[in-house]
């Protein structure tokens, strides 16, 4: 990037994730996306790309090798057991990705907690959507209040849950448990994905409970509403719907609709993880703007 340029970016997957972040890409003054990238060129969500303006391609991560100039950012909207030989194989040519996929192979990164941390590491990842929801303020609650434990369960449409996600649930419940280990320092941690069959369809939702002791019901609803807060700057339509405290226990509720008019309210698991996607590439693409302006890194 020379300061002016947006970022040449690439989408590899285009299923519910892939198309919608898309259509966030092309809102982004600083991004640039030149190619869509699946496996069937008949599908579904290459076709829309196309519809939307966008170059595609049907032949995998060797689509974006093969292209004549390597892409400043890949975003890997594919699948966990795929996303190992992608990086293998986009890492020599200097290409920085943002994995979307639960593959426990970049550095993780929740915007709000550690987004400072995507300077200095290549390979991105975005852990989970239930993470990206769970993450902000279960870190925020732990570093006032000790717990013991944590569980987190997530419901959300079936409508919502593409077939990547549906194939790597395992992968997305061990890469978001392995998270909030992660960024509360609490060992003992459990989490669920409910996927609901309802109509009309289930909003996306994460509950999270804390055992310890000694919570205190002013500054666990002031942190929850904090971290709350900052997730709203980039995914508006994160929502606390309960947050209940006696001495032993926290329990926490938040919803997410999706915002804008691309994809259905209900699908806020998908709206949230590409909005945080999106926000760490401009984090990026700023910074390499200001360094080409500066000089300074």
């Amino acid at each position: 990037m020379n300061g002016s340029e947006p970022l040449r970016v690439a989408i590899l997957g285009a299923g519910l994730i892939g198309i919608d972040l898309l259509t966030k890409v092309q809102s982004s003054a600083v991004l640039d996306c030149r190619l869509v990238v699946g496996r069937d060129d008949r599908a579904y969500g290459l076709r829309r790309a196309a519809a939307l303006g966008c170059a595609t391609a049907a032949d995998g991560i060797r689509s974006l090798v093969a292209a004549d100039r390597p892409f400043d950012i890949v975003f890997d909207a594919s699948n966990a057991l795929s996303h190992v030989e992608h990086w293998e194989r986009l890492e020599p040519l200097g290409t920085r990705l943002i994995d979307l996929t639960p593959s426990m192979v970049g550095h993780m990164v929740a915007p709000t907690v550690n987004g400072a941390d995507t300077r200095s590491h290549r390979n991105v990842n975005l852990i989970s959507c239930t993470g990206q929801a769970a993450v902000p303020i279960l870190h925020a609650l732990t570093r006032r209040h000790p717990a013991e434990y944590i569980e987190v369960v997530t419901t959300a449409a079936s409508a919502s849950v593409g077939r990547a996600t549906r194939l790597n649930l395992d992968e997305y419940i061990d890469t978001t448990q392995d998270a909030v280990r992660t960024f509360t320092a609490v060992p003992e941690i459990k989490v669920m994905v409910n996927l609901s069959p309802a109509s009309p369809p289930a909003m996306f939702r994460v509950a999270m409970s804390l055992l310890g002791g000694g919570f205190d019901a002013e500054s666990v609803r002031a942190d929850v509403e904090n971290a709350a807060a900052q997730v709203r700057a980039f995914a508006p339509g994160l929502a606390v719907k309960a947050c209940t405290v006696t001495d032993e226990r926290v329990f926490v509720a938040v919803e997410v609709a999706a915002a804008g008019e691309r994809i259905p309210r209900h699908m806020g698991n998908v709206d949230i993880i590409n909005a945080a996607a999106v926000l760490v590439a401009e984090r990026w693409a700023l910074s390499d703007a200001a360094i080409a302006t500066t000089g300074v890194s």
